[in-house]
């Protein structure tokens, strides 16, 4: 029993969920915390709200930081995810902050992930920032 306990914690530390454990109980982006559907939806949201400042290719420009690439990653890398999640959910977007609802957040976040080559998994990202807190973004794969 011992033996199983150590495994199952060393797998979570490590950011690799074990079958048999939600994605949300691992501790990394990188161990599949989203689904494609709910990347879809932030896509198709994120054309709608976002992309008008941060561009389609999530480049950003001006004020508004890039959304995709080294940029993205340096600076939410070793970031709980509930901080991305609060930042988007309170400031964004900016003609009307704080508009967008938690799941609206989730899914942006998961099109986001995607976007940065984050694997997919098979349960959704949770839409509370409680949850997200712990949840590392690694480094992307």
């Amino acid at each position: 029993m011992k033996q199983i306990f150590a495994f199952l914690l060393g797998a979570i530390v490590c950011g690799a969920a074990p079958s048999g454990l939600h994605a949300q109980d691992s501790t990394s982006a990188s161990s599949g915390i989203y689904t494609l559907q709910q990347a879809a939806r932030g896509g198709a949201l994120y054309q709608s709200k976002c992309a008008t400042c941060h561009r389609d290719n999530l480049s950003g420009g001006g004020t508004s930081p890039a959304l995709a690439g080294p940029d993205f990653t340096s600076n939410w890398t070793g970031q709980p995810l509930a901080a991305l999640f609060d930042r988007i959910h309170t400031s964004m977007p900016t003609d009307q902050p704080g508009s967008l609802t938690a799941q609206q957040v989730a899914d942006l976040i998961a099109f986001l992930l995607r976007s940065n080559r984050y694997p997919a998994g098979q349960i959704e990202l949770p839409a509370v920032s409680d949850r997200l807190k712990q949840i590392l973004c690694d480094k992307a794969p």
